[in-house]
């Protein structure tokens, strides 16, 4: 039996990330039921309307909607979008303490309807609200984390394969650290069909990827998110995919490699914060980090971000 059959996937929060979360896990059939819920009744009414609608197009799959926790009941995968919006130019731990806030004021209502879910943590900044979702629930960190840098890690492959000129599913590199300004790229590990990127030799008509190049893809991957935001109010399709793909390995209890944001204490010396590392995500959630080989530049690269993030979480006193 296809383990993703019978399956509920709740979606907390309808607006742009949210709906679109919702919308792909609809058209990849993630989930036999999607659930969606918002305070606004009149928003996520018709999100799931407009969604209903194009039910004929997808794989079956039910859509429902509602206003508090119950339309959340026995959830597998528990998505959580809400949260203030990020405004252009407003770095993501800016967003902090409104969303903490809300998160300690929902996330007791969902455990209750869905004890056994796993929920994964997508608003920003989705690390210190992590962590403390973690306190404020008391769930284990494999059943609760953070979407992390899964979608920063999809940035950089695409920005190194279009640097290459290959195809972005031949790249393997990661971000690591906090989903925001502190994060870093691992590219002493970062291979392109198996071969170390640091060694690639470039194709007819690309350049080397040399510090220069790297330090500018580093650049935009950290920037890009400001960019769209400026551009169009919200980034939404990019982070609705990966949220998808993190739940689509739980589901299929895939033991899927992703960077999410679990609970680091102790890894390489980094004190109790939540950030991204490279672990494996399945049917338990996420229980098992990968001992990534790391250089001395991007261990204390990784170091400050620990650090930014615990400043951070000590100042909400967490």
């Amino acid at each position: 039996m296809n383990p993703i059959q019978g399956s509920k996937v709740s979606v907390i929060g309808a607006g742009a990330v949210g709906a679109t979360t919702a919308y792909a896990l609809l058209t990849r059939g993630a989930a036999r039921t999607v659930a969606l819920m918002d305070i606004n009744k009149a928003k996520v009414d018709a999100e799931v309307l407009d969604l209903a609608h194009g039910s004929e197009f997808n794989p079956a799959a039910d859509i429902i909607g509602g206003t508090d926790a119950s339309v959340c009941a026995d959830s597998d995968v528990i998505v959580f979008t809400a949260g203030a919006k990020q405004k252009p130019g407003q770095s993501r731990l800016e967003l902090a303490e409104t969303t903490i806030k809300l998160a300690q004021q929902v996330l007791p209502d969902l455990v209750s309807v869905a004890p056994k879910a796993i929920i994964i943590m997508v608003t920003n900044p989705v690390d210190v609200v992590t962590y403390a979702a973690l306190k404020t629930t008391g769930l284990p960190p494999n059943q609760l984390f953070g979407s992390g840098t899964v979608l920063d890690s999809s940035r950089l492959r695409y920005l190194i394969a279009q640097a290459t000129g290959v195809a972005v599913q031949n790249v393997h590199a990661y971000i690591a650290g906090e989903h925001g300004d502190s994060e870093i790229p691992l590219w002493s590990t970062a291979t392109i069909g198996g071969l170390p990127l640091l060694d690639w030799t470039p194709m007819p008509g690309y350049a080397p990827v040399d510090e220069t190049v790297r330090e500018r893809i580093a650049h935009e991957v950290v920037h890009s998110a400001y960019q769209i935001i400026e551009g169009k109010g919200a980034t939404n399709y990019a982070i609705g995919l990966a949220t998808t793909r993190i739940v689509e390995a739980i589901l299929g209890d895939e033991r899927r490699i992703l960077p999410v944001s679990t609970l680091a204490t102790g890894f390489h010396g980094i004190g109790e914060v939540c950030l991204s590392l490279p672990s494996i995500v399945d049917r338990r959630g996420c229980d098992m980090r990968l001992d990534t080989p790391i250089s001395d530049e991007e261990e204390a690269g990784l170091l400050a971000s620990a650090r930014a993030l615990r400043a951070t979480i000590e100042q909400f006193g967490l």
